[in-house]
């Protein structure tokens, strides 16, 4: 078979691709679409963009191998269909590194078929099925980009220029498969419109800040532990928007699957992405929200907590939570092994604000009281033994509906950390 040589083509964009400036383009916000042309169209995303429409859908393991006879997720691949419509007067090219910069090529995807007929006759689909890289001036083009397998939501950009300017798109789909924690959160079974107490003036949403409880405790309430060193204002889609942009990953809940996947992590050492978090309670419940930032094993990881606040700012949301990054793993009588941590936990509190603040996804921060200084001197110590020692300040920080440059980040004096 002669497998087509024209289709993926740029023809002669390169060097316009190369050398245009990318700049950031202010989308509509993506919303589902009714087109019923469009695949899996109750969970694509539309959005739009100065005469550039680009709509985008990810298929789960189940839909792929329907799609394309291979189960492309045991491979660790992962399809994702894009359409660009192109409005405007100048020819525009698709950048499909911006998607995925290790992405696999289709005919490389048909390769995977266990028998030679079966390739030959999936060269053909699979490219057929390729997105292309050139838009002409009023055309619609679709098609399929083979990316590295993300469990839980999809995040990507999706990035196009011409000879004047760049449009860049950021998606987030949520894909099914994954039993992420934060999935089973329901505001309303956690509180009524009644318990919400919104404050306005500074000082006293400062002051009720800082009268929230110190730490976390146990499920029986009866032993305190990580220090709830972090607030973060903003409804829970921009936060969950500001996270996955800045690299955090979804944990996966307690399931006899996940416990499978945790213990292979643990005696190979190899990385577990989702890898379940242990409850912690506040406001008698556990964690509404868990995300980490994993290393290469399973043993070394960034995490973080949080739980909805009974109360709001200036119409805002109000979550509070721990953050503690893990630096190893250990023996205990409670629990038989366990991470420990790094004791430094501001530091670790000042790794999130600074990462928040590179990915553009910090509008504000303060830091308030409420977590009790403990000296180097002096540790504490939390559920499990690990020592920890910090300032008993806890940073707040805004989360922004829009993209904030580094320059642009706002400052509110409540506090001073000691330094």
């Amino acid at each position: 078979m002669n497998a087509p040589n024209t289709k993926m083509k740029i023809h002669g964009m390169t060097v316009l691709i190369l050398c245009s400036v990318l700049m950031v383009g202010c989308a509509t916000t993506g919303d589902a679409v009714q087109d019923e042309k469009v695949p899996l169209k109750e969970r694509a995303i539309t959005q739009v963009d100065d005469g550039v429409r680009v709509t985008a859908a990810v298929p789960d393991a189940d839909e792929s191998k329907e799609l394309f006879g291979i189960g492309l997720y045991k491979k660790r691949v992962q399809p994702v269909w894009i359409e660009i419509e192109n409005t405007t007067n100048q020819y525009l090219a698709f950048m499909p590194m911006s998607i995925d910069g290790d992405y696999h090529t289709p005919i490389e995807i048909a390769s995977l078929s266990s028998s030679r007929k079966a390739r030959e006759n999936a060269e053909q689909s699979f490219f057929e099925n390729g997105v292309d890289l050139q838009l002409a001036p009023g055309e619609t083009r679709s098609g399929y980009l083979f990316t590295n397998l993300d469990e839980g939501t999809k995040s990507f950009n999706v990035d196009i220029v011409s000879d004047e300017r760049a449009w860049r798109f950021s998606f987030f789909i949520e894909v099914p498969g994954l039993a992420a924690d934060h999935y089973a959160f329901d505001r309303e079974s956690v509180y009524s419109e009644e318990d919400f107490v919104d404050f306005t003036d500074a000082r006293e949403f400062v002051a009720a800040l800082e009268q929230l409880p110190c730490c976390v405790v146990d499920k029986k309430a009866e032993e305190k532990g990580d220090p709830l060193n972090l607030v973060m204002i903003g409804d829970a889609g921009d936060l969950f928007y500001a996270f996955i942009r800045s690299g955090w990953d979804e944990t996966e809940v307690v399931t006899a699957a996940s416990g499978v996947k945790t213990v292979g992590s643990f005696f190979s050492g190899s990385a577990y992405r989702y890898s379940p978090i242990s409850s912690l309670y506040l406001f008698g419940r556990k964690q509404d929200i868990a995300m980490q930032r994993i290393r290469d094993n399973i043993h070394e990881r960034n995490h973080f907590r949080l739980w909805l606040a009974p109360m709001t700012f200036n119409g805002e949301q109000v979550w509070i939570g721990q953050i503690s990054r893990d630096i190893g793993v250990r023996f205990t009588k409670k629990t038989i092994t366990t991470h420990k941590i790094d004791p430094d936990v501001d530091e670790t509190r000042e790794f999130l604000v600074e990462n928040l603040a590179y990915h553009q996804v910090l509008a504000k921060l303060a830091y308030v009281g409420g977590t009790v200084a403990a000296p180097i001197d002096a540790p504490r110590g939390n559920l499990t033994g690990d020592p920890y020692f910090t300032d008993g300040l806890r940073v707040v920080l805004w989360i922004p509906r829009e993209l904030t440059d580094l320059t642009d980040i706002e400052y509110e004096a409540w506090s001073d950390p000691e330094r």
